[in-house]
């Protein structure tokens, strides 16, 4: 039997496991089948709490709706760091390693401020050829590849048609990029929609795909931070940066991570 804790993330939800003692040892089938919505728990990725390597308090790892290991979860960090509160008691500034690089932490009720690691490749006015349309998009690492393709209207995109495309391109190859459509609403604030990859689907939320939006968005309008960002599930994320130009310093994601359930399950 496994035991689980369910959290939710401005929509993104998740399964929280404690691998501290190391006994917890799931394949690919098992990762997906835990996060199918209909014969398992039901979640868009699984987080494992473990003992860290390097000089952080502890090391996350996260699994994709489809089993396969990610760099970095923006949502799913803020959950990690609340279920890390409460089953290790971790106070204050909390710290973990990812495979993007070690993040910090800071609690506050249930809103999470993290300390994101610095973005990375980002490229302007990219001209992608999607079938017999020519589109132009922009791109950054926020620990996670991210495509960001501004809109007039985000409620009109057919986000699951355009994305999964745009999310397999060539130009993204071989481990493609999550895809997020952004409307400007205001001088400082953006709406989005996602397209997650290892989810394959649109998600309510995606953290990194906030983050990257925000950071395009602050360079192509120059605007100044922080910048808010209304996700699908309605929850309205912050994203605070030091800018100089193109180059972006103390990056800061704070938004909401909720305790859903807790229960056991066999595997």
């Amino acid at each position: 039997m496994l035991r689980f804790t369910k959290m939710d993330g401005a929509g993104n939800d998740f399964i929280l496991l404690d691998n501290r003692a190391g006994h917890i040892h799931l394949n690919r089938s098992q990762i997906a089948r835990l996060c199918d919505r209909h014969r398992g728990i039901g979640a868009d990725g699984v987080l494992l709490l473990e003992n860290p390597s390097d000089h952080a308090n502890f090391r996350m790892r996260y699994f994709n709706a489809d089993g396969g290991e990610a760099e970095m979860c923006g949502n799913g960090a803020r959950c990690f760091a609340r279920f890390a509160n409460k089953v290790a008691g971790a106070r204050g500034k909390i710290s973990f390693e990812t495979v993007a690089g070690v993040i910090s932490s800071e609690l506050a009720g249930d809103l999470v401020t993290l300390q994101m690691t610095e973005p990375t490749d980002l490229r302007l006015n990219v001209p992608l050829h999607v079938g017999a349309e020519k589109r132009i998009v922009h791109f950054i690492n926020s620990g996670v590849p991210h495509v960001v393709v501004p809109v007039a209207q985000v409620a009109g995109v057919d986000v699951v048609r355009e994305g999964s495309t745009i999310r397999q391109h060539e130009m993204f190859s071989p481990k493609g990029a999550n895809v997020n459509f952004i409307e400007k609403r205001g001088p400082d604030k953006i709406a989005i929609r996602t397209y997650e990859r290892g989810v394959e689907d649109e998600t309510l939320a995606c953290g990194t795909g906030v983050v990257a939006s925000a950071l395009v968005f602050a360079v192509i309008e120059n605007a100044e931070g922080p910048i808010a960002v209304v996700a699908r599930g309605g929850d309205e994320l912050r994203v605070g940066f030091d800018r100089i130009e193109k180059q972006f310093r103390c990056v800061a994601l704070t938004g909401p991570a909720e305790f859903v359930f807790e229960g056991t399950i066999e595997i």
